[in-house]
């Protein structure tokens, strides 16, 4: 009797609890309704809450994604200054972070390899001049008639052969360093010089400075590092899942900073390591644009957002305007008698607004700032 008497008391608990359970459901069968219409609101009440209106913003542009990149000189634009010739630097002219100009003298060797060239060089050019004399006399000669026809071939050949020897020293020279005012003035004077100058290949800027006064310099060693600083890239890592996003000619921003680029090249390959492709985007007038904004150095490691171009419909919203219910979001639009609740599609996020697309036209009025107090009233939050 007393086990039975227990059941039946459970029975009449859970009959109880369903039935409140039910009655919980209907009293808030009210606001599911309301969530799935409009929301009915005063004016008085929108201003109680604090809620502001606002208008869609078009957008032109989508941020699809923020990245790691790195800034890099283009290996076109980036030169090593090397001694041509072994010997004792006597004077450097340029520091770290000068700007320089092309044919500027950055530094200064003594050279006695130098002596033996030049010496050759000036031996070539006395053969030549020694031998010219020949040829211009059996050039005559031939035309008159008075000396065989292989005789003036033997005195033709020989010449051009000296002539041929003076080119390759002269290149010689230039090869060492000597400029061509340089060779022409040993060639007028005689004078022989250990002393030999380095020259600025190209204008630009030393980003390194390899060597000392007083130090002895094997042939080919590097004195310098010159870079122009016209044009820098920046060398971005796109993760894997948004390859397929990304085109050449998106747009890229640089965090923190007022200069933009634009993707120039997608890499055919993906890092093995950290499942990325390497995307090439180009600075252009950066040398301007660094003497203005100090965000942008070569070698350095930035964030940077890329930003597509949008052929659909989109609009910019600030983010305190959207409401997320149930892993979708939603904005409200102001009616007559209140607000329309309408689904969206948040396509990306910049700072923050974000870009947004749905069924808008771009007329309507949104709540910008109380979306909160909003979604609490769509979905019944705190009704007795």
């Amino acid at each position: 009797m007393k086990l039975a008497k227990c059941k039946s008391q459970i029975s009449i608990v859970k009959t109880s609890a369903a039935l409140c359970l039910l009655l919980t459901s209907v009293a808030y069968l009210p606001y599911l309704g309301a969530a799935e219409n409009a929301i009915v609101i005063s004016q008085d009440y929108v201003n109680n809450l604090g809620i502001i209106l606002g208008k869609l913003t078009p957008a032109k542009q989508i941020p699809l994604l923020t990245a790691p990149a790195k800034v890099v000189i283009p290996p076109a634009h980036e030169y090593i200054v090397s001694a041509s010739q072994a010997g004792l630097i006597t004077k450097l002219n340029a520091a770290l972070g000068d700007t320089v100009k092309k044919g500027q003298i950055l530094a200064l060797l003594n050279s006695p390899d130098l002596l033996s060239m030049q010496r050759l060089y000036l031996k070539a050019v006395s053969e030549m001049q020694l031998s010219e004399f020949s040829y211009q006399r059996d050039q005559k000669l031939a035309a008159e008639g008075v000396i065989a026809e292989r005789r003036w071939q033997e005195t033709s050949s020989l010449y051009n052969t000296f002539v041929s020897e003076v080119n390759e020293h002269k290149q010689l020279l230039e090869i060492a360093g000597m400029t061509s005012e340089e060779i022409n003035k040993l060639t007028k004077t005689r004078q022989l010089s250990s002393q030999l100058s380095v020259h600025a290949p190209i204008s630009g800027v030393v980003m390194d400075r390899m060597a000392v006064a007083g130090e002895r310099m094997g042939i080919l060693a590097p004195l310098y590092r010159i870079a122009n600083l016209d044009e820098l890239w920046l060398e971005i890592n796109i993760p894997h899942e948004h390859i397929g996003q990304i085109k050449i000619g998106d747009q890229v921003h640089i965090e923190n900073s007022p200069i933009d680029a634009q993707i120039t090249l997608l890499g055919q390959s993906v890092n093995p390591e950290n499942q990325t492709l390497l995307a090439r985007a180009t600075i252009k007038d950066s040398k301007d644009l660094i003497k203005q904004h100090a965000s942008v150095r070569a070698g350095q490691s930035i964030n940077t957002q890329i930003i597509q171009a949008s052929d659909n419909a989109v609009f910019k919203v600030p983010n305190t305007a959207i409401a997320q219910n149930d892993g979708l979001a939603y904005i409200f639009i102001r009616t007559q008698d209140g607000f329309t609740v309408s689904a969206i599609t948040v396509i990306g996020k910049q700072g923050d607004e974000s870009i947004i697309s749905g069924n808008l036209s771009g007329d309507e009025s949104i709540a910008i700032r109380g979306a909160v107090a909003l979604k609490a009233n769509w979905l019944g939050l705190g009704a007795e």
